[in-house]
Protein backbone atom coordinates (compact mmCIF):
# COMPACT_ATOMS: atom_id res chain seq x y z
CA UNK A 1 0.00 0.00 0.00
CA UNK A 2 1.33 3.43 -0.97
CA UNK A 3 1.70 5.84 1.96
CA UNK A 4 0.93 9.47 1.27
CA UNK A 5 1.70 12.24 3.77
CA UNK A 6 -0.34 15.45 3.55
CA UNK A 7 1.38 18.37 5.28
CA UNK A 8 -0.63 21.56 5.68
CA UNK A 9 -1.43 23.87 8.58
CA UNK A 10 -5.05 23.90 7.40
CA UNK A 11 -6.65 20.71 8.78
CA UNK A 12 -9.45 21.05 6.22
CA UNK A 13 -7.03 20.56 3.35
CA UNK A 14 -5.62 17.44 4.96
CA UNK A 15 -9.18 16.11 5.30
CA UNK A 16 -9.83 16.75 1.59
CA UNK A 17 -6.68 14.80 0.73
CA UNK A 18 -7.75 11.95 3.04
CA UNK A 19 -11.21 11.83 1.45
CA UNK A 20 -9.67 11.87 -2.02
CA UNK A 21 -7.00 9.22 -1.54
CA UNK A 22 -8.17 6.78 1.16
CA UNK A 23 -11.00 5.40 -1.02
CA UNK A 24 -8.62 4.64 -3.89
CA UNK A 25 -6.27 2.55 -1.79
CA UNK A 26 -3.74 4.92 -0.28
CA UNK A 27 -2.81 5.09 3.38
CA UNK A 28 -3.05 8.82 4.05
CA UNK A 29 -1.08 10.28 6.92
CA UNK A 30 -1.43 13.93 7.94
CA UNK A 31 0.65 16.55 9.70
CA UNK A 32 -0.33 20.11 10.48
CA UNK A 33 3.17 21.41 11.10
CA UNK A 34 6.75 20.84 10.00
CA UNK A 35 7.91 19.09 13.16
CA UNK A 36 5.16 16.45 12.95
CA UNK A 37 5.78 16.04 9.23
CA UNK A 38 9.47 15.27 9.71
CA UNK A 39 8.70 12.79 12.51
CA UNK A 40 6.22 10.99 10.23
CA UNK A 41 8.65 10.97 7.30
CA UNK A 42 11.24 9.24 9.50
CA UNK A 43 8.83 6.88 11.26
CA UNK A 44 6.23 6.02 8.61
CA UNK A 45 8.37 6.33 5.45
CA UNK A 46 5.76 7.66 2.99
CA UNK A 47 6.50 7.33 -0.71
CA UNK A 48 4.71 10.59 -1.57
CA UNK A 49 4.39 13.88 0.33
CA UNK A 50 2.10 16.80 -0.40
CA UNK A 51 3.75 19.79 1.25
CA UNK A 52 2.44 23.30 1.83
CA UNK A 53 4.96 26.10 1.27
CA UNK A 54 3.81 28.36 4.08
CA UNK A 55 3.49 26.90 7.57
CA UNK A 56 3.75 28.54 10.98
CA UNK A 57 6.77 26.72 12.41
CA UNK A 58 9.04 26.25 9.40
CA UNK A 59 9.05 27.08 5.69
CA UNK A 60 7.86 24.33 3.39
CA UNK A 61 11.09 24.81 1.47
CA UNK A 62 13.08 24.01 4.61
CA UNK A 63 10.90 20.96 5.24
CA UNK A 64 11.45 19.86 1.63
CA UNK A 65 15.20 20.11 2.12
CA UNK A 66 14.99 18.00 5.31
CA UNK A 67 12.75 15.39 3.66
CA UNK A 68 15.17 15.00 0.77
CA UNK A 69 18.05 14.66 3.27
CA UNK A 70 16.14 11.87 5.04
CA UNK A 71 15.25 10.06 1.81
CA UNK A 72 15.90 11.62 -1.61
CA UNK A 73 13.60 9.04 -3.27
CA UNK A 74 10.44 10.37 -1.60
CA UNK A 75 8.27 12.15 -4.16
CA UNK A 76 7.50 15.62 -2.83
CA UNK A 77 4.78 17.73 -4.41
CA UNK A 78 4.50 21.32 -3.22
CA UNK A 79 0.90 22.52 -2.79
CA UNK A 80 0.51 26.25 -2.39
CA UNK A 81 -1.39 29.42 -3.19
CA UNK A 82 2.01 31.00 -3.95
CA UNK A 83 2.20 29.66 -7.49
CA UNK A 84 4.87 31.99 -8.86
CA UNK A 85 8.00 31.35 -10.90
CA UNK A 86 10.42 32.17 -8.05
CA UNK A 87 8.74 29.66 -5.72
CA UNK A 88 8.62 27.02 -8.45
CA UNK A 89 12.32 27.50 -9.20
CA UNK A 90 13.30 27.33 -5.54
CA UNK A 91 11.23 24.17 -5.00
CA UNK A 92 12.80 22.50 -8.03
CA UNK A 93 16.32 23.43 -6.86
CA UNK A 94 15.60 21.85 -3.47
CA UNK A 95 14.38 18.62 -5.03
CA UNK A 96 10.61 19.02 -5.35
CA UNK A 97 9.17 16.64 -7.90
CA UNK A 98 6.29 18.91 -8.76
CA UNK A 99 4.43 22.06 -7.79
CA UNK A 100 0.63 22.40 -7.76
CA UNK A 101 -1.26 25.60 -7.08
CA UNK A 102 -4.21 25.89 -4.72
CA UNK A 103 -7.08 25.66 -5.14
CA UNK A 104 -6.95 22.35 -6.95
CA UNK A 105 -9.60 19.94 -8.18
CA UNK A 106 -9.41 16.72 -6.10
CA UNK A 107 -10.15 14.43 -9.06
CA UNK A 108 -7.37 16.02 -11.12
CA UNK A 109 -5.01 15.70 -8.18
CA UNK A 110 -5.95 12.03 -7.84
CA UNK A 111 -5.12 11.44 -11.52
CA UNK A 112 -1.82 13.26 -11.09
CA UNK A 113 -0.99 11.00 -8.14
CA UNK A 114 -1.92 7.87 -10.08
CA UNK A 115 0.73 8.82 -12.64
CA UNK A 116 3.32 9.42 -9.89
CA UNK A 117 2.44 6.12 -8.23
CA UNK A 118 2.81 4.30 -11.53
CA UNK A 119 6.37 5.63 -11.56
CA UNK A 120 6.98 4.27 -8.04
CA UNK A 121 5.54 0.86 -8.97
CA UNK A 122 7.60 0.71 -12.19
CA UNK A 123 10.80 1.43 -10.26
CA UNK A 124 9.97 -1.26 -7.71
CA UNK A 125 9.29 -3.76 -10.49
CA UNK A 126 12.66 -3.00 -12.10
CA UNK A 127 14.44 -3.76 -8.80
CA UNK A 128 12.88 -7.22 -8.61
CA UNK A 129 13.29 -8.13 -12.28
Amino acid sequence: MIKLLAVDDEPGLCKILEKTFNPIGFKVLTANNAKDALVKVKKDKPQLVFLDVRMPDMSGFDVLKEIKNINPKIIVVMLTVFDDEISRKKAKELGADDFIGKPFIPDELAEFVRLKVARIVDKESEKHA
